[in-house]
């Protein structure tokens, strides 16, 4: 009995309570450079109608970056990232949210890092999710999405990566939950 008890105490404590409005972490990613280092992380909230993400990084070059998901949770090919795919983006509209007929699904504004390397955002997108909800593109399909950096920014609109330049760094978006019931 005192181990059903503790364990419902410790869901509660992860959890929280299961009101419609409780949104607790329910993914995140360990960001990583080309050299295999971690400089920080992202924690992903599925909201009603849309994903908040918060996003904090140390040792990347100061300036705009481009910032998008990619299709293939994968971010072991430290030298380019390649194997993350190529932008979500299965509506097949153009890249930028500049672009008369954008933006796709993988699309996210820069990044803008400080002169000390570091950077710390929230930002929100109702593009995707995580797992499905309202229809839009799961971030946890079956191989997972990557978010990644990019060298240069991301100028909205040219194609296919709005001249974002070559990756920089990338995380795996990894499930820290089962999906919870949105009300």
């Amino acid at each position: 009995m005192k181990v059903v008890i503790l364990s419902v105490v410790m869901m509660l404590a992860i959890w929280g309570p299961t009101t419609s409005h409780a949104v607790k972490v329910l993914a995140h990613s360990t960001i990583i450079n080309q050299q295999g280092d971690t400089i920080g992380e992202a924690l992903y909230r599925q909201g009603r109608h849309g994903l908040l993400i918060e996003i904090q990084v140390a040792g990347l070059p100061p300036g705009m970056h481009g910032m998008h998901f990619h299709a293939v949770g994968v971010c072991s090919d430290t030298f380019n990232f390649k194997h993350s795919g190529g932008h979500i983006m299965t509506e097949g509209k153009p890249h930028g949210y500049l672009h008369m007929q954008g933006p796709h699904e993988g699309n996210l504004p820069n990044l803008i890092v400080h002169a000390d390397g570091t950077a710390h955002v929230e930002l929100y997108t109702e593009l995707v999710s995580l797992h499905g909800h309202n229809g839009s593109l799961p971030l946890l399909d079956d191989d997972r999405s990557a978010l990644v950096i990019h060298r240069d920014p991301d100028d909205h609109h040219s194609q296919p990566i709005g001249n974002s330049g070559p990756r920089i760094a990338c995380g795996v978006v990894n499930s820290m939950a089962p999906p919870p019931p949105i009300r």
